[in-house]
């Protein structure tokens, strides 16, 4: 057990209840929004998260859902049985894809978008805003708790860090392998506050935070992957290092992707790298393209030496070689960002809130028709 602080506060896990002041009241003012999709529905992990919410009993529960029509009625039914005030958001339905081309935005989707669409609606009626997935197993009603403390204790935005630690093995790879040593080399060159900032985070790519409804109208998620680190780069801007705190969560068991392909953990660097160096970027950091995978790798062969030493010490299986491997996948996403898809402020969105929860809401007929033949 550790109580280092960081140049952003930390709030340590010392086996104590956590300490939210009035937290009856804080919970009456907080939406929490659940992303997920019919890949979850009824899953182990999904079903721990919604029960331990009902326990929480927050404001409102936004869950934002992508899934086909032949499945959405039935998403539905099974959250509804949840006893929470609830809001789902069929994120891929017909009207929300017409709604967003009126406005132009119908450029690409996935998880940030999805997360977007919540956020407004749930921004616009409560004054905090907690964020989490639903695939975490060792998932917690406190977490949401944690999450809040800091906001009721004056700072703006919250992130959670946990141990990616399961079956005696190391996971949490896309930031160990990726974020990380890519943090690093460009630490190394580059002393501006940002890179501080991104330094600081103990676990820079967890779904779980919480901010202040201010904030959240003023985040500017990619469309798909990514959004982690998006949401960083826009917390910087509105919070600073003052008014930014990192929570413990003490360990995390959560599902698992491969690496490889597109849906895997390679695909995702993709998205994460763009983000993260399009952060770089617009803070006045100049990677320096032509050096950069190199020096990514090199800064995670060190790390990788590290994390060796420390599965050995707590008697961990360790494979220091596919690790190696994942370094040279992943130093192939490193590379210029494109253009900039980035979805607007909700403080500047040409688009009614309301106007996306009445679009998002599958049609009676929808509902009765999937929710008979699951």
């Amino acid at each position: 057990m550790e109580y280092v602080q960081e140049r952003i506060a930390t709030l340590h896990e010392f086996g104590s209840t956590p300490q939210v002041e009035d937290v009856e009241a804080a919970l009456a003012e907080t939406a929490v929004v659940v992303p997920m999709t019919a890949r979850e529905h009824g899953r182990p992990a999904a079903e721990r998260v919604f029960s331990e919410l009902e326990a929480v009993d927050p404001a409102a529960v936004f869950v934002p859902v992508r899934a086909p029509a032949d499945r959405i009625g039935s998403v539905r039914t099974w959250l509804e049985s949840f006893d929470l005030e609830l809001s789902v958001l069929w994120c891929n339905a017909p009207a929300v894809d017409e709604l967003l081309a009126t406005v132009g935005l119908d450029d690409g989707f996935g998880k940030g978008r999805d997360v977007w669409l919540a956020l407004g609606p749930a921004a616009q009626a409560h004054e905090y805003v907690v964020v989490h997935d639903a695939d975490a197993r060792s998932y917690e009603g406190e977490h949401v708790a944690r999450l809040l403390a800091p906001l009721t204790d004056g700072f703006e935005f919250a992130k959670g860090y946990y141990a990616r630690v399961e079956d005696d093995t190391l996971y949490g790879r896309l930031f160990r392998l990726f974020y990380e040593p890519l943090v690093r080399a460009i630490a190394r060159r580059h002393d501006e506050p940002i890179v501080s900032y991104l330094e600081s985070f103990r676990y820079a790519l967890a779904g779980e935070f919480a901010a202040s409804a201010d904030l959240i109208n003023r985040l500017r998620p990619p469309r798909a992957w990514g959004l982690e680190v998006g949401t960083l780069g826009d917390a910087f801007e509105y919070a600073g290092f003052t008014g930014t705190a990192q929570v413990d969560l003490g360990r995390h068991e959560h599902d698992h992707r491969s690496v490889a392909g597109d849906d895997g953990l390679e695909g995702m660097s993709r998205e994460v790298a763009a983000e993260l160096l399009r952060v770089f970027e617009e803070r006045g950091v100049d990677p320096t393209y032509r050096t950069l995978p190199r020096r990514y790798v090199e800064s995670g062969q060190r790390l990788i030496a590290q994390y060796e030493a420390d599965a050995r010490f707590n008697g961990f299986s360790y494979d220091p070689d596919a690790e190696r491997d994942q370094l040279e996948r992943y130093a192939e996403a490193i590379e210029r960002p494109g253009s900039d898809r980035r979805l607007p402020r909700w403080v500047d969105a040409s688009l009614e809130r309301s106007a996306v929860l009445e679009a998002a809401r599958p049609s009676p007929a929808q509902r009765l028709e999937s929710g008979t033949s699951d």
